[in-house]
């Protein structure tokens, strides 16, 4: 493959675009590699490197375009934006995909887009980048496609029988948020094709359940076109990594509390994998956006990543992690240690009796450390040197437990006392919260060569 002058630079212009769409994640799915294709996905996640807030750097992420139809405020890309415009044809992302895949470079796909000349446009354009890496290249690895708001659901049907993940962002925690900052987006249009890939998900499951086709369409009868599904029917799930979605902080006026909220009737209500935070960064400079000398609420950020595994994986409600008195989430301490200090009549917990729910709720215990407690304790007594061995933080969570009834150091039951000492263990927190990494991207621009026959480069770049 010859990477052109032109290619090059629309690839420059293009992967730099998609460095503020968080919503990529490992895989989900599992999928070993067929016969006559290439690549393949691990259920633990495709993608072996990941940046310290949580932005995966081993799949190929990149724009199909960076023109667009909408105005939003807090878009780079808005069209009232003096901006390089670029765009890629389906073949040139496909061949970029297949050359990069071959030296290893990445492992996967992740393609987003602007909105060029309609949602139905620019759907049609992504559906045909998969169509071709799935059925002209035989590419069997990761493919992550956004699903446009406002696109016919016939496309997002076809593209969510070829691709692994598919993902439709909120933009913005509330409607009114939307409304003043996006007003050509609705959240009626956003939240279309997040139901309807819940609603095909369930379908492809209760189909492969009963052991018919699972290339069945899915649409109503009146929107069923059968000729136009052929092309995907030998694929056997329907967007089998599940959705996620993306919500801007700080952009809007909405709290914390506003947020975990729409977070938590987003996993019950569309069967979400995964909600993602961004924290907002002002590149457009509009007088409606707030103007902060702080940059990106980076630590609030942070601090609702870990509200949302209370969510996921704590058997934590909304209404435990955060409350309408205090709309904001303490920025001291962790969500879990917070509520532990607000509910001091729950603890210390003794260990070797308390149930899987109990120990969820003390800090510094995570749920593989849960559950090596429960299946050791049915063998002997525990020990506080066997439960740091089994993952256990005791530096925090020696404040909330005791083990065959002793404390492991004197302790008094006092928030005051106990969050004193919690803060005194200076809480790690990832670089791009301390400001060691402010979104830095990896760019497959570090890592291709100057020079290198096979791709025409020469000294400058490119040949």
């Amino acid at each position: 493959m010859d990477l052109s002058a032109d290619i090059f630079e629309k690839l420059e212009i293009l992967s730099d675009a998609a460095k503020y769409d968080v919503a990529c994640t490992s895989s989900g799915s599992s999928r070993q590699g067929k016969k006559g294709m290439m690549g393949n996905t691990v259920s633990g996640g495709i993608c072996h490197c990941f940046a310290a807030d949580g932005r995966c750097i081993s799949l190929l992420k990149i724009l199909q375009t960076n023109e667009c139809v909408y105005d939003c405020k807090y878009c780079q890309n808005r069209c009232s934006n003096d901006i390089p415009r670029a765009t890629f044809t389906p073949e040139e992302i496909a061949e970029l995909t297949i050359a990069f895949y071959r030296r290893n470079y990445i492992e996967g796909l992740f393609l987003s887009s602007g909105i060029r000349k309609n949602p139905d446009y620019t759907m049609e354009q992504m559906y045909q980048v998969v169509y071709l890496l799935r059925n002209r290249y035989q590419f069997n690895g990761y493919i992550h496609v956004k699903a446009i708001p406002g696109a016919d659901p016939l496309l997002i049907e076809k593209t969510g029988w070829l691709v692994d993940r598919m993902s439709a962002n909120l933009e913005l925690p509330t409607a009114e948020g939307l409304k003043k900052l996006a007003p050509q987006k609705s959240r009626k249009k956003i939240l279309t094709p997040i139901r309807q890939i819940q609603v095909g998900r369930q379908e492809n499951e209760l189909l492969l359940r009963d052991g018919r086709h699972s290339g069945t369409p899915l649409l109503p009868d009146k929107m069923r076109r059968d000729f136009a599904l052929q092309e995907v029917k030998s694929h056997e799930k329907f967007v089998p990594a599940g959705q996620s979605t993306q919500m801007i902080v700080g952009a809007s006026e909405e709290s914390d509390y506003e947020i975990v909220h729409v977070a938590e009737a987003l996993y019950q209500n569309f069967d979400l994998k995964r909600v993602f935070y961004s924290a907002f960064v002002n590149t457009t400079g509009d007088p409606m956006l707030p103007m902060t000398k702080e940059g990106p609420p980076l630590l609030r950020e942070h601090r609702l990543y870990q509200a949302d595994f209370l969510l996921r994986f704590y058997q934590f409600k909304a209404d435990e992690i955060i409350t309408a008195d205090n709309p904001f989430l303490n920025v001291q301490v962790d969500p879990k240690c917070n509520w532990a200090l607000n509910h001091l009549e729950f603890f210390p917990v003794e260990v070797q009796k308390a149930n899987y729910h109990t120990l969820l709720r003390i800090p510094g215990v995570g749920v593989k450390s849960a559950r090596r407690i429960i299946a050791a304790r049915r063998l002997g007594k525990l020990d506080y040197a066997s439960l740091k061995k089994f993952g256990v933080v005791l530096k925090r969570a020696m404040y909330f437990i005791t083990c065959n009834g002793k404390t492991m150091v004197p302790i008094r039951m006092n928030e005051r006392f106990i969050l004193t000492n919690l803060l005194g263990l200076r809480e790690r927190l990832p670089a791009s919260v301390t400001g060691e990494d402010r979104y830095e991207q990896m760019s497959l621009l570090d890592i291709i060569p100057q020079k290198e026959t096979e791709f025409g480069f020469t000294k400058k770049g490119v040949g």
